[in-house]
């Protein structure tokens, strides 16, 4: 799973990317006009065929073209995602959105260029949350994520699933813990790596059941993908990608379980953590839109409000399902709530656990 992180109870959890308890919840797959009315009240007056609020139609932002880093490598979700924003704002707002990729250290290389850039309102980055939430805990990072860094808009979460490979034969989660508790050898549990999401997710899961699950820890989603496919381990902890759902579809790997505030739409046989007890383990990770902490408030919430706008539109909704992701937007106040919730929570986790810097 790459740099995700969020903590939750029935909503999508983000501390590792996920929604503690009081965390709004995401919008709904199908919103119906009654609801896109009520989103659109939320964001403010709009003014007459811009689709902004009357006030922001009136600043000269953006004078020139806006950079948006984003801190992973190109070609993956988040840069797709950015890039997709960055068209649409750019046709609305009259200046060129450029993407630029500074991939590295689970994202944080990224996001520190971000954090010390002007804040002038020329510079954004879009990613999951866990560089802010949950990376600051398990390395050394060049910001201070509370201070340095202003949350602006949340775009989506990305559920997790919990996969078998063909070396469990259980039909469902039940089965999981039943063979973890008496199997002399625990039930194998493989992520993406250490410190990540689903390693706060199996911590969380052993915390609850007292099951012996073994984290087996790669580094990286290659040789990952391989030995999922190979049953080198009995569980897979991943967010959907191309590369995983080939392997559900070859019948090489289970969905037992999935995380978020309701089944997917996909898959409504299977079970959330949350609806099987697992709430602290129901984590999704979360992605949106950030901005050095001293810009400009205005600049702040235009941005915030065009994020909106477009998250309304059933294209863009029907983007994001196509990328396994869903459009999940909230006030710019309550995301930084779930921010500064999600890094309290990880904080908290991490200790108990003991998962130290590596």
């Amino acid at each position: 799973m790459t740099s995700t992180t969020t903590t939750s109870n029935s909503a999508p959890v983000s501390g590792t990317d996920s929604l503690a308890a009081g965390s709004p919840s995401p919008a709904t797959e199908r919103a119906g006009p009654s609801r896109r009315k009520l989103l659109a009240a939320a964001l403010g007056g709009m003014a007459v065929g811009s689709g902004l609020p009357a006030w922001a139609a009136q600043s000269g932002w953006p004078r020139h073209p806006v950079r948006v880093i984003v801190p992973y490598p190109a070609g993956g979700v988040n840069d797709v995602i950015a890039r997709q924003f960055g068209e649409r704002m750019a046709a609305t707002l009259g200046q060129s959105f450029v993407v630029e990729n500074r991939g590295g250290a689970g994202g944080t290389i990224g996001i520190a260029e971000m954090a010390r850039s002007a804040g002038d309102g020329y510079t954004f980055a879009f990613g999951a949350i866990s560089p802010l939430t949950l990376n600051p805990h398990i390395m050394k990072v060049g910001y201070d994520p509370l201070r340095d860094i202003a949350p602006v808009a949340s775009v989506m979460y990305a559920p997790v699933y919990v996969l078998a490979t063909t070396a469990f034969k259980g039909n469902d989660f039940a089965a999981v813990l039943d063979a973890a508790k008496h199997h002399p050898k625990g039930v194998s549990v493989a992520t993406s790596g250490y410190g990540t999401l689903a390693h706060i997710m199996v911590e969380q899961l052993r915390r609850k059941s007292g099951a012996n699950l073994v984290h087996v820890p790669y580094k990286g989603g290659s040789q990952l993908i391989t030995d999922a496919a190979g049953a080198q381990f009995d569980l897979l902890l991943a967010n959907p990608y191309a590369p995983i759902n080939a392997l559900i579809a070859e019948g090489k790997l289970r969905v037992l379980a999935v995380t978020g505030p309701r089944r997917m739409p996909a898959l409504a046989q299977i079970p959330t953590l949350g609806e099987l007890g697992f709430t602290a383990a129901n984590l999704t990770s979360t992605f949106g839109f950030y901005a050095p902490a001293s810009t400009p408030a205005d600049i702040q919430q235009r941005f915030h409000a065009e994020v909106n706008r477009l998250l309304q539109s059933a294209e863009m909704q029907e983007r994001l399902r196509k990328l396994d992701n869903m459009a999940y937007p909230m006030s710019q106040q309550a995301f930084a709530a779930l921010v500064r919730q999600d890094y309290v929570a990880n904080a908290k986790v991490i200790s108990e656990a003991g998962i130290q810097a590596q």
